[in-house]
């Protein structure tokens, strides 16, 4: 698995559905650059159990984000139809209706896997025949983008386990805290509690850096 941290996010073009049902080719998340943070997830699978409860409490927070000044971006491997599809159908009938940020198109699996997150890879077997060992799908990835196009962080779940939303705005608002004061964040860090200075020359060097 790829560490991405400190390192440009991978650039894509791809097809979406924005705004809960409107198409839009060749999205991409460099129309954030110089403008917003990212939070960039995947998930395996539309129209599955674990994935609709990530992408409706990423909704359900989004308020908080938007007052962040964080846009958040969903992908999966399904096309752009199911996702469309997946967005109309009513909560109660196991759709995410309402949710109204993007959702990437990954269906030929070339995002998930610049990112590193797909289950598994093409491979030959014995009689030269191409086959996907593992699963077709991406894990559950989510990765902080800054306003440079930067990782700054990342998790990665297997795809029975799901991500909490309020460690994603914790990291957020450390992240925005450390941009803003120069003091970086410690374990379990909160917005009103002390942060701390980096007195060690070297540290102190690279992170003015960064």
């Amino acid at each position: 698995m790829a560490v991405l941290v400190g390192k440009k996010a991978p650039l894509f073009e791809a097809d979406a559905v924005v705004d809960g049902g409107e198409f839009v080719e060749k999205f991409s998340l460099e129309q954030y650059i110089g403008k917003k943070h990212v939070i960039f997830f995947f998930y395996p699978l539309d129209f599955t159990f674990v994935c609709p409860t990530e992408i409706l409490a990423f909704q359900e927070k989004m308020e908080e984000f938007e007052n962040r000044d964080v846009a958040v971006v969903g992908c999966s491997i399904d096309s752009k139809f199911s996702h469309w599809a997946w967005l109309n159908t009513p909560k109660d009938k196991g759709g995410i209706e309402g949710v109204t940020y993007p959702l990437v198109s990954d269906l030929s699996k070339t995002i998930s896997a610049n990112f590193d997150v797909l289950a598994g890879e093409f491979d030959y077997n014995e009689d030269g025949e191409m086959e996907f060992n593992g699963a077709p799908v991406a894990y559950r990835g989510l990765f902080l983008i800054d306003k440079q196009g930067v990782v700054r962080h990342q998790v990665v779940n297997d795809l029975p386990l799901g991500r909490s939303i309020d460690e994603a705005i914790r990291m957020v608002d450390a992240l925005q805290y450390f941009e803003e004061h120069g003091e970086v964040c410690p374990a379990n860090w909160k917005p009103g509690e002390d942060a701390m200075q980096a007195t060690h020359e070297g540290v102190s060097g690279y992170l003015a850096k960064h």
